[in-house]
């Protein structure tokens, strides 16, 4: 092997080992960190709905919730959003705007939070009260997804602006994917006779790996997001009773208390327990997501 090829691999393998090591490292500040709380109160400290300072009690099931129903909210609108961008960008949308298209998908994914949580408060709050939420509540009330009387901030609040945050992820993701796949097999499919809503459906079918990885990708931006989600869900610590309650979730729980923490004793522990438990449910949704991409690959 040639001296430039023994570097080149010897830097690969530096970088690579520093990329393991600052996980690794990251890992066990999280666990270290967190011992005192788990000590204290063990796996009961997940499954508490509780948050007094006071009397250092501590617990984070309405912030777990609120993360978990907020991301859900968010995947399930921006998924159909991020695939009909991709879409309409790479099969339909004319040649001399697609440019536009992505350039503009491309600024909203490189937005910082700050401003779509701005934006959300300010804007996008009080149109969802007014045109989607209050109708959804006189009218269909008597379903318990909707028993809360609305204010603009709230879970739903916070999981429609996540779609909108996440949905130029999954579409960036899946439109390379559908620029990727072989001409011929396109031509192939026209020369069979089929209309274009079935080629498209037939080559979405060809990238289903793809798209799964999409989610996955938007789906752990959603679980993850501070900033805009600490400005639009209510910042409320009790147990949502439907979409339109107040809330928490996880990061802004710990945006929010951090300044404080160092003020307890075991607020800090806390936390830190909150992002172990952030950490753990994200690494578990990536494994089941490389587990069914293997999945659909293998099946072909």
């Amino acid at each position: 092997m040639m001296d430039s090829e023994k570097i080149f691999l010897l830097f690969l393998i530096v970088f690579v080992s520093i990329s393991l090591l600052i996980v690794a490292g990251i890992v066990t500040s999280l666990i270290i960190n967190s011992y005192p709380i788990f000590l204290r109160d063990g796996f009961s400290f997940i499954f508490k709905s509780v948050w007094n300072p006071v009397k250092e009690d501590y617990g984070i099931l309405p912030a777990l919730l609120g993360t978990l129903i907020s991301s859900a909210i968010a995947i399930s609108i921006a998924m159909p959003l991020a695939i009909s961008l991709a879409i309409f960008s790479a099969e339909i949308a004319p040649t001399s705007v697609r440019g536009f298209i992505n350039s503009v998908s491309d600024l909203m994914a490189s937005l910082p939070s700050v401003i779509y949580g701005l934006w959300g408060l300010y804007v996008l709050a009080p149109i969802l009260n007014q045109y989607i939420m209050t109708p959804l509540h006189q009218y269909l009330g008597f379903i318990p997804l909707f028993s809360t009387k609305p204010i603009p901030t709230n879970l739903f609040t916070a999981g429609v602006l996540l779609a909108i945050m996440i949905t130029p992820f999954s579409s960036s993701i899946i439109r390379e994917a559908y620029n990727a796949i072989p001409h011929h097999l396109k031509e192939a499919a026209y020369s069979l006779g089929m209309t274009r809503w079935e080629v498209i459906r037939t080559l979405l079918g060809y990238i289903k790996s793809a798209i799964l990885a999409g989610a996955f990708l938007a789906l752990g931006r959603a679980m993850g997001e501070t900033v805009a989600v600490a400005m639009v869900v209510g910042n409320t610590f009790t147990l949502p009773r439907s979409l339109f309650d107040m809330g928490y979730t996880i990061s802004s729980l710990i945006a929010n208390q951090f300044p404080n923490a160092e003020a307890y004793s075991y607020m800090m522990p806390a936390l830190y327990s909150g992002a172990l438990v952030l950490f753990t449910i994200g690494l578990i949704i990536n494994l089941a997501g490389l587990y069914w991409i293997r999945r659909v690959v293998t099946r072909g």
